[in-house]
Formats: structure tokens, C-alpha cells, sequence
């Protein structure tokens, strides 16, 4: 069994997988003050509450976008598990061909996103990740990462509309009942799901054709769930996508 840590700017993910099963995943806030101690901490009490010790875990591996508590996180872990934890950058071998500019500018998130799809669906691919930012990976049908798109996420949008509408105040990301709101709540929860919902058909409609032919959709991350069930397209939701992703690459990576 391994450790999988996965750092986000709101969320850090936390899972175990055994094989290709994930044993558990579970969400802490990123708290970009916290000392490698408080980390160390939060983390293993998550493995004490799925009854998981030390000696049941092989080693540990750890994606991260938040260079601030990529060090910190895996002290912590390595403070847990007692020998050296993998994060995924330079010199891990991931296996995915990355055809873009810069290849070194590719997000370790994207990266794993990647390998896992790979793994697991047919190819041409568009893996959606929805958090703090939205993201989309092109993998076209040779299996080479082509390229993909960045957007704001849901929860950026509403917050930056609540910040500069000043009658406008927080709401919860729920459908409501009907599409066409009756009321200032039910106005924004409509507007929020449902154009994100709008965008991710849309943006699928136009990779497409621009890989001219049908393709497989993954959607993942915090805010998926919120969001696919809404959409017309045909999207495979996988919230274990990036664990997984990292299962493999330790795979691949282990002495």
C-alpha cells in the first residue's frame, strides 16, 4: 500500500492505494503557514482513523502546485513513514509523451491527471480537473499530450462576483429546482452550475473537432460532482483520477 499526498491551493488529498483500489480519500485545507509538525500531525491522524500504520505502507508520493508547502509536505510524510518520499518534477519518470512548448512548465497535477487516463481510458482523452482553477488535458490519439486549457474555476467566479456586485452575497453551490430562478439565490445557483455545466459541453463540442473525431471525457476534482450531472455530454466522473495517477508513477519510479 501507498501513501498518495496531492497539494492543492484549497485542498490537500490524502488516499492510499493498494493495487489499483484506492483504500480511502480524504480533503484537509491548504494552510500555507502550517509548520511540517502540524502537517505531520494532520496526516497521521487521517491514517489512524482508516486504522492504517507505518508498516502497512510501502511509500509515499506526493504531487503538488503550491511550492510554498511542497518541502514542508513531504518532511511530513517523511516524518510519518520514515524514508524518502517521491514528488512528482524533474528527473520522475511519469512514461507521457508532452508535446507543448515547454514541457518543464507543465503542472505537476496535469502531469498525473494525464498518466492516470492514460492507464485507464482509450484514447483521444480530455481529462477536465475542476478546483480552485479549471483545467482541460488534450492527449490526442497517438497518446502524446498535445497541449490543454486553464479557466477560473466555479468557486474564483462567485466569489469575484460577490466581491464586485455589492447586493449580491455568498450562496451554496446547489442546483435549484428549476433552471429559470425565481429568486436572487436560486438566480446565481442557476447561473453558476449551469453555465459551468454549459462551458464544459461546449469546450468539449470544440476539441472535437479540433481532434476530429469522437473522444473520452474524464471530469475530476472538488468540484465535479457539483457540475457533470448538469451537462449533456457523455463525461466519466472519476474523483480517485489523480491518486491514481500517482499510484502509477511510483510504479514507475520504484527502486
Amino acid at each position: 500500500m501507498i501513501l498518495a499526498v496531492d497539494i492543492g491551493n484549497t485542498n490537500i488529498v490524502i488516499g492510499c492505494i493498494e493495487g489499483s483500489e484506492c483504500v480511502f480519500v480524504e480533503r484537509l485545507s491548504t494552510v500555507r503557514t502550517k509548520t511540517e509538525l502540524e502537517y505531520a500531525i494532520d496526516i497521521k491522524n487521517v491514517l489512524d482513523i482508516y486504522h492504517i500504520k507505518k508498516a502497512d505502507l510501502e511509500g509515499g508520493i506526493i504531487s503538488s502546485v503550491v511550492p510554498q508547502i511542497t518541502t514542508v509536505a513531504k518532511l511530513a510524510v517523511e516524518k510519518i513513514l520514515k524514508k524518502e518520499v517521491l514528488v512528482v518534477g524533474a528527473g520522475i519518470k511519469t512514461g507521457l509523451n508532452i508535446r507543448i512548448d515547454n514541457p518543464a512548465q507543465l503542472g505537476s497535477d496535469l502531469v498525473v491527471d494525464s498518466v492516470a487516463a492514460l492507464a485507464e481510458y482509450p484514447v483521444p482523452l480530455l481529462v477536465f480537473d475542476m478546483g480552485t482553477a479549471n483545467t482541460v488535458c488534450v492527449i490526442d490519439r497517438h497518446k502524446n499530450y498535445i497541449g490543454g486549457m486553464i479557466y477560473p474555476g466555479i468557486g474564483v467566479s462567485l466569489d469575484s462576483l460577490t466581491e464586485n456586485a455589492s447586493q449580491l452575497g455568498g450562496i451554496s453551490l446547489e442546483a435549484p429546482e428549476h433552471i429559470i430562478g425565481k429568486n436572487t439565490v436560486d438566480c446565481m445557483k442557476s447561473g453558476a452550475i449551469y453555465s459551468s455545466a454549459a462551458a464544459i459541453d461546449g469546450i468539449i463540442d470544440r476539441l472535437s473537432e479540433e481532434l476530429e473525431g469522437e473522444v473520452t471525457v474524464i471530469a475530476t476534482g472538488g468540484l465535479a460532482k457539483k457540475i457533470v450531472p448538469h451537462c449533456r455530454r457523455k463525461i466519466i466522473l472519476d474523483d480517485n483520477l489523480l491518486l491514481k495517477g500517482l499510484a502509477v508513477i511510483y510504479r514507475k519510479n520504484r527502486r
